[in-house]
C-alpha cells in the first residue's frame, strides 16, 4: 500500500507487531485522505459559469464586486488551495494564516503568513493586520469567503491595545498547563484579540456578503448532519459572540487564574466595560460547518467496513488526562482479548475528542511531547499483557503539542523493547518527554499538514487469538 498522509509508515512498520500496526496505519491513512478539507470544500462549493454553488444555495458572482478570501487554522493551507482552484480569476485577493507552511503552498492570489500555535507569534499578528487592512477597503457589493479550522484563535492572536504579544503568550501558557478545557481557553484568548469573536466582522462594511465555512474542532455539535444548509453563526471572527466578559470572569475564578495571568491581562479582563464587549449580533453572514468531530470516527467505521474488519466507536467525547486515557485503552484491550467483552475480537476501536496534559509544575518538564504521544506511552505500559494490541493516537491536523509529530503508535511489544533499549517510558511521562521516548523507539507518527482538524483521532486494534 502507498501511504499518502503518513510520511514515515515504512519506519513504523519496521518493528513491533507489524501485522497489527499495518491495519491501524492503513485505516488511519485512508481516514485522513477522506477528511482532507481541500476535497471537502471542492465537493461542497463549485463554480459553474458565473454561478457559485454553495450547498443548496446559488450566488451569481456577476452581481458582486470583488471576491476576497480569508483562511485561518491548521487546515487553512488546503482550504486556501481549494478556494483558489474553485474561484480561479474570479478571486480578487486572499490571505491565509497557517501553522506550518509547506513547500506546496504556492499561490497565485493568496498571501501566506505563518502564525503561532498554541502560542501566538508575530507572523499571526502580521497576517491579522493584513486582513484587517483588506476588510477596511471592502465595499457593500463585495463578497467575502472565510475558511476556518482548529487553532485559528491562536493563529489570529493579534492582541487588543494594552496587551502585548508576550502577555498573550504567557497567558496561553498558563491556561494550557492548567489543563483547562480548550473552549474555555479560546473564550478567554478570544476576548483579548482584535480579530476573534466577531471583531473582524465589525470592521467590514455593513451589507458586504460573508460566507463562512468551518471545520468544527471541539467536542459537541453532534446533532448537525445536514452540511448543505447554513447554521446560526457562532463565535467566529465574522459572527456574533454569546460569551460576555462576565462569563470570562467566571472562568478566571473557576480556574483560579487571576493571580497567575500577566497583570495586564487580568486587569483588562476584570475591568472591561461595554465598549470592549464582543459583538452580540452577526452581520450579513451565512455560516456552514464542513465537518464535526464525530465525522472522523464515522469515516473510520466506513473504512473498516470496506476492509471487512469489525469495528466500534468507543466515544467521540474523549477528554481528561491523556496518559490515563491510554491506560484505559490498554485495559480495554486486555478485557477484549481475555473475555471477548465489551466487544468480540478481532476488532478496531475508534475514539475521538480532546484529551489534555496537566502540568502544574513546569520545573518537571525535561523534554517535549503532546497529548497523543503521552496517550500512546500510557497505552504501552498497560498493553504489555495484551498480545497483538496496537494503539495509534494523533492530533488529526498533524502536530501534537509542542512537536512537529502528529502523535504516536505503540503496541504490546513496545514496553519490552523500551527496557531493552533502556528507554524509560514511565520517567518520560513524569518529565513530559514522551516525544524523546517515542522518537528513540521509532514510534512517532509524522504526517505534516493533513488538511483537516477534528481534534484527536485514536485507533485501537485487538487481534484474534492465534488459532483463529
Amino acid at each position: 500500500m502507498t501511504y499518502e498522509k503518513i510520511k514515515n509508515a515504512e519506519e513504523l512498520l519496521s518493528h513491533g507487531d507489524i501485522a497489527s500496526r499495518r491495519i491501524v496505519l492503513e485505516v488511519t491513512d485512508e481516514v485522513l485522505k477522506r477528511l482532507d478539507s481541500y476535497y471537502r470544500l471542492r465537493s461542497f462549493i463549485r463554480l459553474e459559469g458565473s454561478v457559485l454553488h454553495i450547498g443548496r444555495r446559488r450566488l451569481d458572482l456577476d452581481r458582486y464586486g470583488r471576491v476576497y478570501v480569508f483562511c485561518a487554522g491548521k487546515a487553512s493551507n488546503n482550504m486556501a488551495h481549494a478556494f483558489e482552484d474553485i474561484l480561479g480569476d474570479r478571486m480578487t485577493q486572499g490571505v491565509a494564516i497557517v501553522k506550518i507552511k509547506e513547500e506546496t503552498d504556492v499561490f497565485a492570489r493568496t498571501e501566506v503568513y505563518v502564525g503561532g500555535h498554541p502560542l501566538p507569534n508575530e507572523g499571526g499578528i502580521e497576517g491579522s493586520k493584513r486582513i484587517l487592512e483588506i476588510a477596511d477597503q471592502m465595499k457593500a457589493e463585495d463578497l467575502f469567503l472565510v475558511g476556518l479550522s482548529g487553532g485559528c484563535t491562536a493563529l489570529m492572536g493579534y492582541p487588543v491595545e494594552g496587551i502585548t504579544l508576550e502577555d498573550m503568550q504567557q497567558a496561553t501558557d498558563v491556561m494550557l498547563k492548567a489543563g483547562m478545557w480548550v473552549m474555555d481557553i479560546n473564550d478567554v484568548r478570544g476576548h483579548l484579540c482584535r480579530m476573534n469573536r466577531g471583531r473582524l466582522g465589525q470592521r467590514i462594511r455593513q451589507g458586504t456578503q460573508i460566507e463562512c465555512f468551518e471545520i468544527w474542532d471541539a467536542v459537541g455539535l453532534d446533532d448537525h448532519r445536514d452540511y448543505t444548509e447554513p447554521l446560526p453563526v457562532m463565535g467566529t471572527p465574522v459572527g456574533s459572540d454569546p460569551v460576555t466578559f462576565e462569563d470570562i470572569r467566571k472562568i478566571l475564578k473557576e480556574h483560579d487564574l487571576a493571580d497567575r495571568l500577566p497583570p495586564n491581562v487580568t486587569a483588562y479582563l476584570m475591568n472591561a466595560g461595554p465598549e470592549q464587549e464582543t459583538p452580540k449580533e452577526a452581520g450579513n453572514v451565512n455560516y456552514y460547518v464542513l465537518n464535526t468531530l464525530p465525522d472522523a470516527c464515522q469515516c473510520a467505521m466506513d473504512v473498516a467496513k470496506e476492509k471487512g474488519i469489525p469495528a466500534h466507536v468507543f466515544t467521540t467525547y474523549a477528554e481528561g488526562e491523556s496518559k490515563d486515557y491510554g491506560t484505559v485503552m490498554g485495559s480495554l484491550a486486555r478485557e477484549i482479548l481475555k473475555n471477548d467483552r465489551p466487544f468480540q475480537k478481532p476488532c478496531l476501536i475508534f475514539s475521538g475528542g480532546e484529551t489534555t496534559t496537566s502540568i502544574p509544575d513546569s520545573s518537571v518538564i525535561k523534554g517535549h511531547g503532546g497529548p497523543s504521544q503521552e496517550l500512546t506511552c500510557g497505552f504501552a505500559l498497560a498493553a504489555k499483557e495484551a498480545p497483538g494490541a496496537c494503539m495509534l493516537s494523533i492530533d488529526s491536523e498533524g502536530t501534537d503539542g509542542t512537536t512537529l509529530m502528529a502523535g504516536g503508535i505503540t503496541d504490546s511489544t513496545t514496553y519490552a523493547t523500551s527496557l531493552e533499549k533502556e528507554i524509560h517510558i514511565r520517567q518520560a511521562l513524569k518529565e513530559h518527554a514522551s516525544y524523546e521516548a517515542l522518537l528513540a523507539l521509532g514510534d512517532c507518527v509524522y504526517t505534516g499538514n493533513t488538511g483537516t482538524n477534528l481534534c484527536d483521532f485514536n485507533v485501537l486494534y485487538v487481534p484474534a487469538d492465534p488459532e483463529e
